[in-house]
């Protein structure tokens, strides 16, 4: 019988390493040619690794929460012969978008072997292809990192296959500040000393890894290069209350739960028609504003595995049954966390709704290359002076978070008035919708 070694295939354009998150298979089990493997999480998504063989798993060679790159031995299959390897599905058509994306859509399949791949299988025969010197080895993930740490990537020696700059590179380099480019601001990281603590019965450790360790990685991206500040107003929501009461009774009909993000959605849409940059992205590299003719919108969905961000595709040519069905279709996948790397991409603005478990304010973090963040609040009684007498209104917190590198606050406090007054009027807002 012989035995053959399944590495990680590319599982997306400049991807070149994931966690494991999950075993799907153990030793002595039967796998068919397209059976899952694993699940392996990159910082795009979480996708099932196949086997291109059929055959029975004499052992694996790593471990839940370890990072593997690709062309990496995961496992080992004992075959019956010549292992006949599966054809990869072909990659859906890419999006088209204004800007530009460094990945491409992941499918479940394994693509073809990489040169990276190529060259990790050669290091056996102890021959390594030579450094190249006219330009530097780099994935557009990391030369997207590069650029959004302000990092000169010319001047750092990777330490990949043929010279290749890495991930790690960038945020090794000079205790994670990294070469930083010529003219450009120092964000330079403070050193920050390891934990000692008590130890002992007294303290539980466990490493942080799988969707964790991605959600603080994106979280210092964006404080590490976005100047935030935050806005807050109050909405009297009364109307809107009333008319999510109906339109209520006719989604349920539908088998459709309308709930009042829908409406968020619409008002935040044509409130940045009127207010561009809200709709936007910074290019940093090339010093430019980008102005996005689509809306994208992502909403933040608290999973058991932690936050994710899905997008709601052209959500000005939906209604709000229409966004209503999505966002619950999204909403069910990312608890499940089966969320494909098309459903959270390319987002232009997000959401975040706290009020849905009760909180009253906040302070968002922005999407990073995004430039704002809306956050809704729960809605709650609360007395109004008419001028004669107190009467009882529905009051929800609004607010804005914005980026101070494009927008001013005198720009992000109109935007917020004027999102407010849609708010107040959905019958003014159904107007917009038409």
């Amino acid at each position: 019988m012989a035995t053959t070694e399944v590495k990680l295939p590319e599982i997306g354009e400049g991807v070149t390493e994931g966690e494991l998150v999950k075993w799907l298979c153990k030793a002595g089990d039967t796998i068919k040619v397209d059976q899952p493997l694993a699940e392996i999480m990159t910082d795009k998504a979480t996708v099932e690794v196949p086997s291109t063989i059929a055959g029975t798993v004499v052992s694996t060679h790593a471990k839940e929460g370890d990072l593997i790159k690709v062309g990496q031995v995961m496992i080992v299959l004992e075959t019956g012969g010549a292992a006949t390897a599966s054809k990869p599905a072909a990659a859906p058509p890419a999006q088209p978008a204004p800007t530009k994306s460094p990945a491409s859509p992941v499918t479940s399949s394994v693509a073809p072997k990489s040169a990276p791949a190529t060259m990790m299988a050669s290091k056996s025969a102890s021959v390594q292809p030579p450094v190249a010197e006219s330009r530097v080895l780099a994935t557009p993930s990391t030369r997207r990192l590069a650029r959004e740490m302000n990092v000169d990537i010319n001047q750092i020696q990777g330490s990949g296959i043929a010279g290749r700059v890495t991930r790690e590179d960038i945020t090794t380099t000079t205790g994670g500040a990294g070469a930083v480019a010529a003219g450009a601001p120092s964000f330079a990281r403070p050193t920050i000393p390891s934990y000692q603590g008590l130890g002992g019965d007294l303290e539980v450790r466990e490493p942080m890894k799988g969707i964790r360790k991605k959600i603080a990685e994106k979280m210092q991206l964006a404080k590490h290069v976005i100047p935030h500040f935050t806005l807050m107003e109050e909405a009297n929501v009364s109307s809107l209350v009333a008319m999510r009461e109906e339109l209520k009774k006719v989604g349920l009909q539908k088998g459709v739960k309308v709930t009042y993000l829908p409406f968020v959605v619409k008002a935040l849409i044509a409130t940045a028609r009127e207010f561009p940059m809200f709709n936007a992205s910074i290019d940093d590299a090339g010093q430019a504003i980008v102005y996005k003719k689509y809306f994208n919108i992502g909403f933040a969905a608290d999973t058991p595995q932690g936050l994710v961000v899905p997008v709601i595709k052209n959500a000005d040519h939906k209604s709000i049954l229409e966004i209503s069905s999505e966002i619950q279709s999204l909403s069910e996948k990312a608890r499940a966390g089966k969320l494909a790397l098309e459903d959270m991409k390319n987002a232009t603005i997000s959401i975040t709704n706290i009020g849905s478990v009760g909180g009253t304010y906040a302070t968002p973090i922005i999407n990073h290359p995004e430039v704002a963040i809306l956050g809704m609040y729960k809605i709650s009684k609360r007395p109004l002076w008419t001028g004669s007498e107190f009467k009882p209104v529905d009051i929800m917190n609004v607010t804005i978070t914005a980026d101070h590198r494009l927008i001013d606050g005198a720009v992000a406090a109109n935007f917020l008035k004027t999102f407010v007054g849609r708010l107040e009027n959905p019958g003014v807002l159904m107007l917009d919708l038409m």
